[in-house]
């Protein structure tokens, strides 16, 4: 069994100047895993620390791990906590789940999945999104980030322009922090951990088709918007690899694994911007062979998808 974080015996105060609650609640702090705890980050420039690993566990990082409690706790309670609740192993969390009928092939979910090769809580959820990757209906993408390479294995897909992006949907909800596994689901309108397949695909099924964006339609050269009403929007184009990768994990809390990867994206390209008036766009090459590609239209950093379409 993982060891868990327990509050530090001193009373640190964090931004609100409130110390840390002395008798958790089952569910909150001391239940959450110690990996899960390990792969929050802050992005004040003068952390406190608010909670303390025990001295037993493996792979502390060198550096704060939970600050400004209190903003953090919905955080902590949907994603740390679910993802203790459920099975470790990837074949038990991969669970099947039905057809998205709230979308379409030619407007598919857009579930983005922020994970890294060294986080130890990740290949559940990992699991979960491979499962319905195939779904004419579903656009999964995943991310790689690069702030669990500190700790003793670099993830061999992470790239500092994901964990920007995952970044940007945290601040865009108010929050101060990233964690990984995460999934977006059409651009932040819902998050999810993803290593509970039930939850995931209820979510999914919620969120449905984006929407209030133009219609896309492509050629092989280029991709159009047309005109519409809607908010001024960004243009991105994904190239992602639909092969399933075998890496070999040498190091870090996954070290000694090979974890299976599929639609990792390896290039994320701003191709402009819409106001409501139709536009073209050329699609630069890939920059590798056998990538698929997707467009995607979305409100500003970490806003909602609007529109979606694979090319």
């Amino acid at each position: 069994m993982r060891s868990r974080p327990r509050w530090s015996a001193s009373r640190p105060t964090g931004s609100s100047g409130s110390p840390p609650p002395t008798d958790p609640r089952p569910g909150h702090a001391r239940g959450l895993s110690t990996s899960c705890a390990r792969g929050l980050f802050t992005s004040a420039p003068t952390h406190r620390i608010l909670a303390t690993l025990n001295p037993e566990s493996r792979s502390v990082p060198q550096r704060p791990i939970l600050s400004r409690v209190a903003p953090l706790a919905p955080l902590l309670l949907a994603a740390c906590g679910a993802a203790t609740s459920q099975p470790t192993r990837e074949a038990r969390a991969a669970a099947p789940a039905p057809r998205i009928a709230s979308a379409t092939a030619g407007a598919p979910v857009v579930v983005e999945l922020y994970q890294s090769q060294g986080c130890s809580s990740c290949p559940p959820a990992n699991a979960n999104v491979n499962a319905i990757a195939d779904r004419p209906e579903v656009l999964a993408l995943s991310f790689g980030v690069t702030y669990w390479d500190q700790l003793g294995w670099t993830d061999s897909f992470a790239k500092p322009q994901y964990t920007a992006r995952q970044w940007d949907y945290a601040r865009a909800a108010g929050r101060g922090q990233v964690a990984t596994p995460q999934v977006v689901i059409n651009g932040g309108r819902t998050t999810v951990v993803g290593a509970n397949a039930a939850q995931l695909a209820a979510a999914i099924q919620a969120a449905g088709s984006p929407r209030g964006g133009p219609a896309i339609t492509a050629s092989p050269d280029a991709v159009a918007l047309a005109a519409g009403r809607g908010a001024a929007s960004t243009v991105w184009l994904v190239r992602y690899d639909p092969k399933v990768r075998q890496v070999a994990i040498n190091a870090g809390e996954n070290g000694g694994r090979t974890l299976p990867h599929r639609d990792v994206v390896r290039q994320l390209v701003h191709l402009g911007n819409w106001s409501g008036a139709a536009v073209r766009f050329a699609l630069p090459a890939a920059g590798e062979p056998g990538l698929r590609t997707a467009v995607l239209v979305q409100q500003g950093k970490g806003g909602p998808i609007t529109a979606a379409r694979r090319i």
